[in-house]
């Protein structure tokens, strides 16, 4: 295969067709990541590349690499989308790297997923204090919903107003920690952009697995390499630093429910936590949304900011 810079692609583009996608395709750099890649992450793919090459080559003037971000809610297909660039530019003579930002959380997912929960937790009963709601009869029926993990269940607070503020506090607490700094270390992978963008030929990446013992860097050669993508639902996030070009995937509430359900085992779907995990980082997502280059809905339709909020059903 041939090399070329990003500028010599971008003027190679006319009639550009899709490579043929082999099964061996390289993925993100993910530990244990396992990456199916169907019809609807190559349609999304055919349609962000021929747009993504002229905005890579733009963003690669002065120092002759580009930082893209694939980023979207959950089940998206940000990671097989992401993998699917990267093997088109790779065919096209312009080497890439899929970079996971599910590396660099500050904790790994056990931890986190229990920080989580004690965050709302504490901000519920703090939120009950605060309004004067908070009882011993109170806390026993919380100790039992927590049990239970029902507590953040609307539908137990229907006839129960101070679980109500309960809910509404710890949420509210929620917000403030899920997607920011104190979750996600944005410093970490905002250096290793840095890194990138100054031509530095080995960058040590993170890796982190499933255990606390599970943490470790591998040394990557970047020397030939003039396109990074990070797959990672933050990419898009004011606090990480370095990213050229945002690709928001972007798929409705009802069409994240329908995912989840679809794919859920044992009959079992997402509890009312997790849920509320969910709206809020579509929350997040919905605020960057504008810095976005390009939008492309779950049907794969290439999307206008303006389209996309209408699609969201928010005002324009």
């Amino acid at each position: 295969m041939h090399t070329r810079t990003i500028a010599q692609l971008a003027q190679a583009m006319e009639g550009w067709a899709p490579p043929a996608v082999p099964g061996d395709i390289p993925h993100g750099d993910m530990p244990g990541d396992r990456v199916e890649i169907g019809p609807g992450h190559i349609d999304k793919a055919n349609t962000i590349f021929p747009l993504l090459v002229p905005l890579a080559a733009e963003a690669a003037r002065e120092s002759g690499k580009a930082v893209i971000a694939v980023c979207g809610g959950s089940g998206v297909g940000k990671s097989g989308t992401a993998s699917l660039l990267s093997h088109y530019f790779r065919q096209a003579g312009v080497n890439a790297y899929t970079l996971s930002g599910d590396n660099y959380p500050r904790r790994i997912p056990m931890y986190n997923d229990a920080e989580r929960v004690r965050v709302f937790r504490v901000g519920g009963l703090r939120g009950m204090l605060e309004a004067g709601v908070y009882s011993q009869n109170a806390a026993a029926t919380l100790a039992e919903l927590w049990a239970a993990e029902t507590d953040a269940d609307p539908a137990a607070a229907a006839h129960t107003p101070w679980l109500s503020v309960y809910q509404q506090a710890g949420r509210k607490a929620l917000a403030a920690y899920l997607g920011t700094d104190a979750e996600q270390d944005y410093g970490e992978l905002s250096a290793v952009l840095r890194q990138f963008k100054a031509g530095q030929d080995t960058i040590w990446l993170k890796r982190m697995g499933r255990t606390e013992d599970q943490r470790w860097y591998e040394a990557v050669d970047f020397s030939q390499t003039p396109v990074l993508i990070i797959e990672w639902t933050h990419g898009n996030s004011d606090y990480l630093q370095g990213v050229d070009i945002p690709v928001l995937l972007n798929s409705t509430p009802e069409e994240t429910r329908a995912h989840r359900r679809a794919r859920a085992r044992d009959g079992k779907t997402d509890s009312a936590f997790t849920t509320m995990v969910l709206e809020i980082e579509q929350q997040e997502l919905d605020a960057c949304a504008h810095k976005a280059k390009i939008i492309i809905a779950k049907s794969g339709e290439l999307l206008s900011y303006r389209q996309y909020r209408q699609l969201m059903g928010q005002e324009v």
